[in-house]
């Protein structure tokens, strides 16, 4: 039976903050899809997929709401107050976030603001990058011989937060507990603070051998991924100029993409 587009949701007035998934098009959901096809306006970030945009119906709004980091991007309180407005003004309001939007998306400040204005709203989970991003490059972030838990983090806290730079204890993440606790690390945004990730994981106790992976364009044809060292990191991420958007695999799960390797993705090697 083939999928009805329509959906109740969103009513005008209403604001759905909608997870767009890691980047491939068939990793959209049902529910995501059904709320771009009745939306009127789309507010999205930078990172979300062209083919992704495509599904969007001739006819409604698209308004660019940036938010990549080190590029020039709107701000939050700029994205939160457009969708303010538009949905007070009676649109139906998708707000298409990259991954998930509670997952080191925004998400929550945004419902917050909403709540403050009694505009009703719905959340749409996503596919996080954290979770796809390693899956499309052949690494199981949990297995039975390796770990029990693994941790999600952002490596941008320093936006925010200068302590994170500074190494000062009122830092969010106790580096020196998620070190020792954690088998396995997922890292968003961190390649840009590279030097400070590596730092407190090997003061804490990390070895400079734990294999790493980092993963650019994670699900889409342009996703290559690196593997590398914790030791290493810092300087074959430069050596072969990587950007963001990256995610990072820390743990010896890392090993298992050399036999798990099923998504022929580009496997970034460093100049001797």
């Amino acid at each position: 039976m083939p999928i009805d587009l329509k959906s109740p949701y969103p009513e005008p007035g209403m604001v759905l903050l909608v997870g767009a998934g890691p980047g491939d098009p068939d990793l959209l959901t049902v529910a995501a899809l059904k709320a771009l096809h009745n939306a009127d306006a789309v507010v999205h970030d930078a990172l979300v997929s062209p083919e992704i945009m495509a599904l969007i119906p001739d006819g409604c709004e698209k308004i660019h709401a940036g938010k990549r980091g080190g590029s020039p991007s709107s701000s939050q309180k700029d994205i939160t107050e457009t969708l303010v407005r538009l949905a007070k003004a009676g649109r139906r309001v998708v707000r298409l976030k990259g991954g998930d939007p509670f997952v080191f998306g925004r998400g929550g400040e945004e419902a917050e603001r909403l709540a403050e204005e009694g505009i009703p709203f719905r959340v749409v989970p996503g596919l996080t990058s954290g979770i796809a991003g390693p899956a499309y490059a052949g690494i199981p972030i949990t297995h039975r011989d390796v770990n029990a838990n693994v941790a999600f983090l952002t490596g941008h806290e320093s936006a925010e937060n200068p302590s994170f730079m500074e190494g000062s204890p009122s830092s969010r993440i106790h580096w020196e507990s998620v070190a020792q606790a954690f088998p396995v690390l997922v890292l968003y945004m961190a390649m840009q603070n590279l030097s400070v990730v590596v730092e407190r994981l090997v003061v804490a106790g990390r070895s400079t051998d734990t294999p790493v992976a980092v993963i650019r364009w994670a699900t889409t044809p342009e996703q290559q991924t690196l593997v590398t060292t914790l030791g290493r990191l810092e300087m074959d991420v430069a050596l072969l100029d990587l950007q963001p958007p990256a995610v990072i695999v820390i743990g010896d799960v890392v090993k298992y993409r050399a036999q798990l390797r099923w998504f022929q993705d580009e496997t970034l090697v460093v100049p001797s």
